[in-house]
């Protein structure tokens, strides 16, 4: 198997896991790519049909005809649908909950799929991340403290900036961890 980027392995979990949803056209994909998951905002159509074509010769996807394009073009839209091979792809993808989990667009990523994931894995994911920014924070600070006589007002208020946005996220993940430690273990994740 060839060898990918960080990024190429996000974009092909995230197919997966939109696939999982229902099936869809590329134009649509790449919609709900660009909207729902923050990771893939500048996402051009070079690097999802290369995916799309990755996961087809794998036999993760199959192509189905679709519905005709705008009016006036003969030509179908090509729709993809997960095969059961690329159910359990995204099924064992959606369980990792591993250091690159925790980081920027890989947490944004699972976070987005947190629905299809155990409350186990979830809990995981939100405490590696709270650590991981933690540690961020705790980084940040430090420089501040170090480079706060000889910085100017503008990279003060921008070291600042950084600090309360990271301090803000951890609260926040110490809220998504309370309700989920809180949650029955038969329920679901939460609806919010």
């Amino acid at each position: 198997m060839p060898r990918t980027t960080r990024r190429a392995d996000l974009l092909e979990f995230a197919v997966l896991g939109l696939l999982h949803e229902a099936p869809m056209h590329g134009y649509e994909l790449r919609k709900r790519l660009g909207s729902a998951l923050g990771a893939f905002r500048a996402l051009s159509y070079g690097s999802l049909y290369p995916c799309l074509r990755g996961l087809l010769a794998q036999g993760l996807v199959a192509e189905v005809a679709g519905e005709s394009g705008e009016a006036g073009s003969r030509r179908a839209r090509v729709v993809y649908e997960l095969t059961a091979e690329g159910k359990e792809r995204f099924q064992t993808l959606v369980a990792d909950a591993g250091p690159s989990t925790w980081d920027d667009d890989g947490f944004d990523v699972h976070l987005a799929f947190f629905a299809r994931t155990t409350a186990e894995v979830r809990l995981r994911i939100l405490e590696g991340r709270r650590s991981r920014l933690e540690e961020r924070l705790e980084l940040i600070r430090t420089a501040s403290a170090r480079n706060r006589e000889r910085a100017d007002a503008w990279t003060s208020a921008l070291a600042e900036h950084g600090e309360e946005r990271t301090a803000s996220e951890v609260r926040w993940l110490e809220e998504l961890i309370s309700a989920e430690r809180a949650r029955p273990a038969e329920a679901g994740p939460p609806t919010t």
